[in-house]
């Protein structure tokens, strides 16, 4: 199979079982939205918004976060694991958006992945999904499928990201991005994986 034809199956049969794919962490704000997806990292989404469903309860604005402090921050959210980082992370990236943005969420890559605990996956999703700012998100599914359905060689996640930015036209971006987590979950998990049944492996598989 040809790429342009791999990559125009690929997109049709992912419109096709996930045409309006939903974000999987509840949020109420870009700052609510940044604080959710620090959470998530080595943690499920369920788990996440079962977290966050109390936390936000108590703060759901960076100033209100300082407040409530590490301590009390880690209590909450000790279900997600690595909690002791995490809360020391949410806490002083609060105190940042604070001392140095007002408040709000700073609307760029630079400032953003200057924030504690925030990396450039965590930036891009709130750049996505929030700012609407062209971004591909990648995680360790959108990884794994890339590598599998040969839209890269699985070298890095930065060369993943690369490769499907060039693969897939920029106002699919988002889209894209939430289409491949569903699909990775769903049809095409890490372990367990049998290509022949797989709706995309079983075509385009390399």
């Amino acid at each position: 199979m040809k790429k342009t034809d791999k990559i125009k199956f690929i997109g049709e049969k992912l419109d096709e079982l996930f045409p309006n794919p939903p974000i999987p962490l509840d949020y109420t704000s870009a700052y609510t939205m940044l604080v959710a997806v620090v959470l998530s990292a080595q943690c499920t989404d369920i788990r996440v918004n079962q977290v966050t469903k109390v936390l936000f309860k108590a703060a759901d604005t960076p100033k209100k976060m300082v407040k409530l402090g590490v301590e009390r921050i880690a209590e909450i959210i000790k279900p997600c694991g690595f909690f002791n980082t995490k809360s020391v992370n949410i806490y002083n990236l609060s105190k940042e958006l604070v001392e140095k943005f007002g408040g709000e969420v700073p609307q760029s890559f630079e400032e953003l992945e200057a924030l504690p605990g925030v990396g450039h996956k965590t930036a891009s999703v709130v750049m996505s999904h929030i700012f609407k700012i062209p971004a591909f998100p990648v995680d360790t599914h959108i990884h794994r499928l890339a590598m599998r359905w040969g839209l890269s060689d699985g070298s890095s996640i930065e060369q993943t990201e690369k490769d499907l930015k060039k693969v897939f036209p920029e106002n699919e971006w988002e889209k894209r991005h939430l289409q491949i987590i569903y699909f990775g979950r769903t049809y095409c998990k890490a372990r367990g994986h049998k290509p022949e049944e797989c709706p995309i492996c079983s075509i385009v598989g390399r």
